[in-house]
């Protein structure tokens, strides 16, 4: 096994006046074993970010080792890493045993210990019975599987996962989700984990990495990142629905945005004045949208027997030790 050091990884494109900078000096240290998500939305450089891990792609500047071990000017099969894609990128005419031992035939290993890695790969994705059939017999969520276990037979150092479950439906993700936690506990693998979606890391992550424009906005457990976020950017991204941030909010102060999330906002009998917009029924709970002033503000609650109406005026109470002070310039978490 081996831990990940990322230091100052920057990645720029093109020369001279056209050069474009995507990713901005990244410092981050992946324990061993440990299996860390980078999210963030679209174009946020995430991707990039991992590819770089894997030799996909080269570094502008910095320093990239696993296990201890300098791999900026390594090719990727040199790196003892497996990588899972979004697509499968299946032999369509190989059967399923084929595609997860066609790596180690590849590397000349005896067939003895092929069949073994495979077996044990197959029995840990509860494939066995599906090792004769070829990947258009399977559905979306067996390929995924294929394909996770021909990254598990290469017994690398680490795991590299980009997008793997957005090809999926939202009932074959959550359980995919779980599958990925087994195999982790089972299996303690470094592991890099790409999403953006923020569910997705907040369930897989021992730690994530939240990355916004090139740049790495925070890097804590999935706890801190959500109760402790570090700017206004990590805040409105990682919950849903996303935190309260209000320029003009009651007992608030020049030059500081208020944070409170939907659920930390207590219906009262006096307190901020909220004109209902609309509600949302989510089953135990719901969402109630409103205006403070000119700001939009959501309410999380349990679901009661009446709803409020639309446009009718409702209190709310923030709780005082859940509230986040940020600063408005920088957007940066303002320490309590």
């Amino acid at each position: 096994m081996a831990s990940i050091q990322l230091r100052n990884v920057i990645k720029r494109y093109g020369k001279g006046k056209h050069q474009l900078q995507v990713i901005h000096g990244v410092d981050a240290e992946i324990g061993d074993r440990e299996f860390v998500v980078i999210v963030g939305p679209s174009g946020c450089g995430k991707s990039t970010l991992l590819r770089m891990v894997a030799g996909l792609e080269e570094i502008s500047e910095g320093e990239i080792s696993i296990g201890g071990r300098v791999v900026n000017k390594l090719e990727p099969a040199e790196r003892d890493i497996a990588m899972v894609f979004q697509n499968y990128a299946l032999y369509p005419h190989m059967t399923v045993f084929d595609n997860m031992a066609y790596g180690l035939k590849i590397k000349k290993v005896p067939k003895e210990e092929i069949k073994a890695r495979v077996d044990k790969a197959a029995g840990i994705l509860e494939l066995g019975h599906l090792l004769q059939r070829t990947p258009r017999q399977l559905s979306g969520g067996q390929r995924q599987r294929v394909a996770m276990g021909r990254a598990i037979v290469r017994q690398p150092q680490v795991f590299l996962f980009d997008e793997p479950l957005s090809n999926l439906d939202a009932k074959l993700r959550a359980q995919t989700r779980i599958e990925i936690q087994k195999l982790h506990r089972e299996l303690g693998i470094t592991s890099l984990f790409v999403t953006h979606d923020q569910v997705e890391a907040m369930t897989l992550a021992q730690r994530m990495l939240v990355m916004n424009a090139g740049v790495m906005e925070q890097f804590g457990t999935p706890e801190d990142v959500y109760h402790r976020p570090a700017s206004t950017f990590v805040a409105s991204f990682i919950g849903s629905p996303p935190m309260n941030l209000l320029k003009n909010a009651p007992g608030g102060q020049p030059g500081t945005i208020m944070g409170i999330r939907p659920e930390h906002l207590d219906l009262a009998d006096s307190g901020w004045p909220l004109r209902v917009e609309t509600t949302e029924l989510l089953g135990a709970e719901r969402l109630i949208y409103g205006r403070l002033g000119e700001e939009q503000v959501i309410v999380r609650h349990e679901e009661g027997p009446v709803a409020p109406v639309t446009d009718a005026v409702i209190h709310v109470r923030p709780r005082e030790d859940r509230v986040h002070w940020f600063d408005a310039a920088t957007g940066k978490r303002i320490a309590a």
